[in-house]
């Protein structure tokens, strides 16, 4: 695994690639969370199956990748724009694309946009709605906090949120591991994701037209994005596959790391 750059106009990508230039696999791209980088996908990057390669890309502004200049109108569909021209880049015409949480956001995003670039889907811990009211008012707290405290601010507020109980009782590896995460973002990336979050569309009625093999995976502790969330999305999706991670919460990729692989790894191989 290495962090590669990709230089498109004023833009620079920074990413993750398990297979570096080689062609002849197909690629799966995974879409991180708010407010983590490429590198929460690290356990991911650990176990891939034969003949895959796998991309994680920091999305505009986290981990190694650049935030424009103008940031005036910002738009979840900066970040699939980003993730379109990357694959271009990469030479990658199509490619299974999977995200957690925001990423998911972006996903959809992409699924609007740029639908015949996707062969698979993968909808970790998402919804397909749009911000409540009351989660909109939480979003303008959390742009507050990242004035007067800085991505240490938001790590403490967020952190009960992120990961399961049970995470919380007995993995005290895990909880440092994303608050260092968290501490890495700088506050104009997490400004802008909570921006782009706040004023994204509502994707629910995409799911009924998504006709590519989908998996909807949800921990079982997740708060921010229950599993009736992901239910309703399985059910809404044809032939989708739903997968419930026991004793993991939102962020159930790093939580629960064997059982998530195992189930991206079985649906890669299916495809």
């Amino acid at each position: 695994m290495t962090r590669q750059y990709c230089h498109i106009g004023s833009r620079t990508i920074a990413y993750l690639d398990s297979a570096p230039g080689d062609a002849a696999l197909r690629t799966y791209v995974l879409l991180h969370a708010f407010p983590l980088g490429a590198n929460m996908w690290e356990p991911q990057m650990r176990t891939i199956p034969n003949g895959w390669r796998l991309i994680t890309p920091d999305l505009r502004g986290f981990g190694g990748s650049t935030e424009l200049d103008s940031v005036s109108a910002l738009s979840i569909s900066d970040y699939a724009e980003d993730v379109a021209d990357l694959l271009a880049e990469l030479s990658v015409e199509r490619a299974v694309i999977g995200g957690l949480s925001m990423g998911g956001y972006a996903v959809f995003a992409l699924l609007q946009s740029k639908p015949d670039i996707i062969e698979a889907l993968i909808l970790a811990d998402t919804r397909a709605g749009a911000d409540s009211p009351e989660a909109r008012a939480n979003r303008r707290n959390m742009l507050a906090l990242v004035d007067r405290e800085g991505p240490q601010g938001v790590a403490r507020e967020m952190m009960p949120k992120l990961l399961g109980k049970t995470t919380i009782e007995t993995n005290a590896t895990a909880e440092a591991t994303v608050r260092r995460f968290i501490k890495q973002q700088s506050p104009v990336a997490i400004r802008g994701a909570i921006n782009r979050m706040m004023h994204r569309p509502d994707s629910t009625a995409l799911l009924g037209t998504i006709g590519v093999p989908t998996l909807v995976i949800a921990g079982e502790e997740d708060t921010l994005t229950p599993v009736q969330e992901a239910e309703k999305m399985a059910a809404a999706i044809k032939g989708s596959k739903l997968v419930t991670i026991p004793a993991a919460g939102h962020l159930s990729n790093l939580e629960q790391p064997d059982a998530f692989n195992h189930a991206l790894s079985a649906f890669l191989v299916s495809l």
